[in-house]
């Protein structure tokens, strides 16, 4: 089991270049990958999805990629193009009779707008360190991952114990909803000043209609079932969340008819527990890959 919230980082160098690699990565449905790579890079982003994927399957990931450095960040400055544009602004003046004296805030636009910045790499090689640090920083993101969904699976199992022994609970108790109706249904009768035998017919009517309105075998039956189903996803390898999302949801389902049918005090109450022992795993399974 893995969760979704993980970090990792990774740095390696590409001549006097610094090359940092950032992942992480958060809660999301399904997989949503985003990237920031420098311009030059844009080619690579192909490569770096199909790496991203191998690793993750579920999460909002985020890769960042920066690249530091004297050949990264030093502007080159056009002295030409600079001399150039100044003489085309002082023929212009010229022209219109304008006196044509150029301030130091004058030159610092040109100039900026001019400079450049020396390319980065784009080659083969670059793509290599690239995705190299790449895996490094997904190595140490699904190790975070695996870490956290080991921390979750033991939270999950021992709720599982609960919501199954909730189950035993109940079906412990079920067999014995219709023999207490039946002492309850007679005591209002004798209350009433009717006096019934337990073996009147119409006694025994009542109390079959009864116990069928409120059986709950079969919902029982399918608790347990999804309950096992549970118990074994959470053990299994890969992307597990979407199942036990459904699985939770079915169990949710059979629940809430117990709770319904079984007109039972005893039961709503263990039926209120195991609801809220529920909820708590819905809420940590949003964060299961």
């Amino acid at each position: 089991m893995n969760s979704m919230t993980g970090y990792g980082r990774a740095t390696a160098a590409l001549g006097e270049l610094t090359v940092t690699v950032q992942v992480n990565s958060v809660n999301r449905r399904g997989l949503d990958l985003s990237q920031k790579l420098p311009a030059e890079w844009e080619a690579f982003e192909p490569a770096v999805s199909e790496a991203v994927r191998k690793v993750a399957m579920r999460g909002k990931v985020h890769v960042a990629v920066e690249v530091t450095g004297r050949s990264s960040s030093a502007p080159a400055w056009d002295e030409a193009a600079l001399a150039a544009t100044l003489r085309q602004l002082e023929k212009v003046a010229q022209a219109r009779g304008v006196k044509f004296a150029p301030t130091t805030e004058l030159l610092w636009q040109i100039a900026s707008a001019q400079r450049t910045t020396a390319q980065l790499p784009a080659d083969e090689a670059a793509g290599q360190v690239l995705l190299k640090t790449l895996g490094i920083a997904l190595r140490g993101l699904a190790a975070m991952r695996a870490k956290e969904g080991e921390a979750l699976l033991v939270d999950f199992l021992g709720r599982w114990e609960k919501l199954h022994a909730g189950t035993e609970a109940i079906a412990h108790r079920a067999p014995q909803i219709s023999g207490l109706y039946r002492d309850q249904l007679l005591q209002r009768l004798r209350a009433a000043g009717l006096e019934l035998d337990v073996s009147d017919e119409r006694v025994l009517k009542e109390v079959a209609l009864f116990a069928d309105r409120c059986d709950i075998t079969e919902e029982i039956t399918r608790l347990r079932h999804h309950l096992s189903q549970l118990k074994e996803l959470l053990r299994a390898e890969g992307e597990i969340g979407r199942k036990a999302e459904f699985i939770l949801q079915e169990i949710g389902r059979e629940i809430h008819t117990i709770g319904s049918k079984a007109n039972d005090l005893a039961i709503a109450q263990r039926v209120i527990e195991f609801k809220n022992e529920l909820e708590r795993i819905r809420e940590q399974v949003a964060n299961v890959e």
